[in-house]
């Protein structure tokens, strides 16, 4: 039987680097994306069993050299997305106009499935660049192409994340953090692995036209997350509510300042709307793509001793 080919953008990111183990494993031939090789090539060689990998470099993303990555295709997968916009369109540039053209040519050269990663709550942060080019990325998918499935997860986390890991070196250094919206938006971690597990279930199960959103076994607030975080540090922090008016000129700042910032103003307006279930769409524990769903306690602590005093020797022995 001829083993299905895996077109993946994006695979350099976090879930990109775990879903590419656990592909290779199913004997899947994987064709990985990369703008730039030199940069990116020596962690992905390290993520698939060998020859069944290859790494193609596109800087741009023209029709002709996109068509002609998806010849002989059966599956394409998109995991690109941007916290923070680069310039003006960026956002629209990356979360809505790029899916839009690779589902195009996926329909051009008849895949079986395109599966797009979006985010999860975006339907109603409509005061949020992001969120706005999400949801029209997904309609975008939607109306090009019929072998569609959206994925939206709530926030994927492990210790190749830049949430959890910034939080951990943020509340190492800092004895006082700010918390936004009193800290009651709510959340669904879901971690790295689970969300692979749903990508894979969801192409051996060859299951098309649908959205699913992707939650974890937990609800918790932003608050309560960053109380999680402090004591798998063991330490003690002061959590201050920070008023809005403040934080934006915070955020302002970093933008202007800082290459990454820590917080921007669209993301403030994001933390502002709650991210969990909509429930216009079933989630990936109603449909059953995940055998167990990790513990969000159980996970970082599995990795927050980098931060904690003494390093690795500042493990728990069981």
């Amino acid at each position: 039987m001829k083993p299905k080919e895996i077109l993946v953008f994006g695979a350099s990111g976090q879930i990109g680097r775990h879903l590419l183990r656990k592909l290779s494993r199913q004997n899947f031939k994987i064709t990985v994306v990369t703008r730039n090789l030199h940069r990116k090539a020596y962690i992905l060689k390290s993520q698939a069993n060998a020859g069944w990998l290859n790494i193609v470099e596109l800087s741009s993303f023209d029709y002709e050299k996109l068509n002609k990555l998806f010849e002989n295709k059966d599956i394409c997968i998109n995991l690109i997305g941007i916290l923070h916009k680069q310039n003006k369109n960026s956002f629209k540039n990356i979360h809505t106009l790029l899916p839009k053209q690779l589902a195009i040519v996926a329909k051009k050269n008849n895949l079986k499935q395109f599966i797009h990663v979006s985010a999860l709550g975006v339907e109603n942060a409509s005061n949020s660049e992001y969120a706005l080019s999400k949801l029209n990325g997904e309609n975008e998918v939607k109306k090009v192409f019929d072998n569609y499935v959206i994925l939206k997860p709530s926030l994927v986390y492990s210790v190749d994340d830049n949430f959890t890991t910034m939080m951990m070196k943020l509340l190492k250094l800092l004895p006082a953090f700010p918390i936004y919206y009193e800290g009651k938006t709510v959340f669904y971690p879901i971690h790295v692995t689970d969300m692979c597990e749903i990508i894979e279930k969801i192409i051996l199960n060859e299951i098309i036209m649908d959205t699913v959103e992707c939650i974890g076994p937990e609800k918790m607030t932003f608050k309560e997350i960053i109380e999680k975080i402090i004591r798998s540090l063991e330490i003690r922090r002061f959590l201050i509510p920070m008023p809005l008016f403040i934080a934006r000129q915070i955020a302002s700042f970093f933008e202007i300042f800082m290459k990454k910032p820590l917080i921007t103003n669209d993301q403030l307006n994001l933390l502002k709307h709650n991210n969990q279930p909509s429930g216009k769409y079933k989630t990936n524990k109603q449909l059953g793509l995940n055998q167990s769903l990790k513990s969000f306690d159980r996970e970082i602590n599995k990795y927050s001793f980098v931060w904690k005093e003494g390093g690795e020797f500042s493990q728990k022995k069981n």
